[in-house]
């Protein structure tokens, strides 16, 4: 585990390395050039958040006793990715003095204060846009919750129908069990009693045999 943190660890340095130079170009760019770049930044730093992901991912499967660390270099992370997104904002709205006195040209103080507006438009935008980034990131995280939820609820719902099922043929068998165990003393009970039945008959015939023993001996002597 801690191998692939290591890993994402380089990635993110490398990364962040590269956004650091370029925001440091972007207040020297004006027009499709400036947009590109800014556009280039946007999607690098969206690759970083989603490194930061992964090795907090990885930090949770991390033993807790060796897990301080790392928790440690992930919170020195997060505050470097908050301050390249802090100087990023506000490369968006700046202008190197090269720039600058190329936008205002020769009349330089009298455009001053539109200059100064217009950074402050930009500046509302940037921040109308950020706030809508996070309102969408929250309703992706909020989504992604709900999918999993519901997955879970499913994988709930299909256990408890392999449940049911397990219990449903527990009691077939129970019902077969108990009717083979009635089937089995109607047996017995009919075994008994032809055994009794057979025993009376052995009876019966004793004592007529007896009889007509002594009925003969006493025919026999009487006769005599």
């Amino acid at each position: 585990m801690s191998s692939d943190f290591e890993s994402y660890e380089q990635d993110f340095a490398v990364l962040t390395a590269d956004i650091t130079g370029r925001i440091g170009k972007v207040p020297k760019l004006v027009g499709d050039e400036k947009k590109q770049m800014v556009a280039n930044v946007e999607k690098q730093l969206e690759e970083a958040r989603e490194l930061l992901e992964q090795m907090e991912l990885e930090v949770r499967e991390i033993p807790p006793q060796s897990r301080g660390m790392y928790s440690s270099r992930m919170r020195s992370y997060k505050q470097e990715m908050g301050k390249l997104e802090a100087d990023f904002k506000r490369s968006r709205i700046a202008y190197s003095d090269e720039v600058r006195n190329e936008l205002l040209g020769d009349d330089g103080n009298s455009s001053e204060n539109q200059l100064i507006k217009l950074r402050e438009e930009r500046a509302h935008l940037l921040d109308n846009t950020e706030r809508l980034e996070r309102s969408s990131r929250r309703l992706e995280a909020g989504y992604q919750i709900a999918v999993e939820t519901e997955q879970i609820g499913q994988e709930m719902l299909e256990n408890l129908s392999h449940d049911r099922e397990k219990i449903q043929r527990a009691r077939e068998r129970l019902r077969e069990t108990d009717a083979n165990l009635g089937k089995s003393s109607r047996i017995l009970t009919g075994m008994l009693r032809r055994i009794i039945q057979n025993r009376i008959l052995i009876v019966v015939l004793a004592v007529i045999i007896i009889f007509t023993t002594v009925m003969a001996i006493y025919f026999s002597v009487k006769g005599r």
